[in-house]
């Protein structure tokens, strides 16, 4: 017992650490298409450019996970330390949703130039003059954040299956099901932010190939937090976004001053 709770603690750690200065939190199925009976595996990482390191299973870790058919989900059991974090037999055919929320955690900005990229990175650059604006130190200062992940597969036949709003505080919803293409074809995905639209928010759109190869593409919403996605057939996907508000922290108190929430969909187009 005592080696488990070192790992969790060393996970906490290098989680904290690792998320300081990767960009994508997202949840990675080994296989994005089954069949009824198949073991439903996935990996939580935390990484950029749809490469990161997995987490294990840890209860004490998260605030939500869960998974099942889109209309029926269910608290995700396991063993503390399994790798991957979610392995579920699958019972019956249609499109599976995974959601997942660790608990929050903070990051320390040693250097202005890194809270500069993240802004920049995400189209939070306004941030930088309001921090100035505070009077806030340019190093040595808190953020807060908090991820929310979701992950859409397709056992059997899921054609029939729609994505569907779990209330997040920030979440990707898949207006259209990427598993009822053919031949690839647009993708329309809806953000939300504490329960509203994210209206003209940046989305960042990871495509990975069926060689390995992975691209990153930028896009806006429209004023109902609506983007429109063109997915080549064979293609897995990670939507992302990130917002930013300040919080009134006391820097000096090693309180947090800013306030993070970041939000991914992963699903593939076969």
């Amino acid at each position: 017992m005592g080696n488990l709770i070192r790992c969790g603690l060393l996970w906490a750690c290098c989680f904290m650490a690792q998320t300081a200065v990767a960009h994508e939190f997202w949840i990675d199925p080994a296989r994005h298409v089954l069949e009824p009976g198949d073991v439903l595996a996935a990996d939580l990482r935390v990484g950029e450019m749809f490469t990161g390191s997995a987490y294990p299973y840890f209860v004490d870790n998260f605030l939500l996970f869960e998974a099942g058919p889109v209309g029926a989900l269910a608290p995700v059991r396991g063993r503390t330390g399994d790798l991957p974090a979610l392995s579920l037999v699958t019972d019956a055919p249609g499109l599976w949703l995974v959601a997942y929320e660790p608990t929050p955690r903070w990051v320390t900005y040693d250097a202005w130039d890194r809270f500069v990229l993240f802004t920049d990175t995400h189209g939070l650059d306004w941030a930088q003059a309001a921090h100035r604006d505070r009077g806030l130190p340019e190093a040595g200062f808190r953020e807060v954040y908090d991820r929310h992940a979701k992950a859409l597969v397709a056992v059997g036949d899921a054609t029939e299956g729609r994505d569907r709003r779990l209330g997040l505080a920030a979440e990707i919803v898949a207006e259209t099901n990427p598993y009822a293409l053919s031949g690839g074809g647009h993708v329309l995905l809806r953000m939300y932010q504490d329960g509203a639209p994210r209206a003209g928010g940046q989305l960042d759109l990871f495509l990975r190939g069926s060689d390995g190869t992975v691209t990153r593409h930028v896009h806006h919403a429209d004023d109902a937090g609506r983007v429109t996605v063109v997915v080549p057939a064979g293609t897995e996907v990670m939507a992302s976004f990130t917002t930013l508000a300040p919080v009134p922290g006391d820097p000096a108190a090693r309180e947090a001053v800013w306030h993070s929430r970041w939000a991914s969909l992963s699903f593939a187009v076969p």
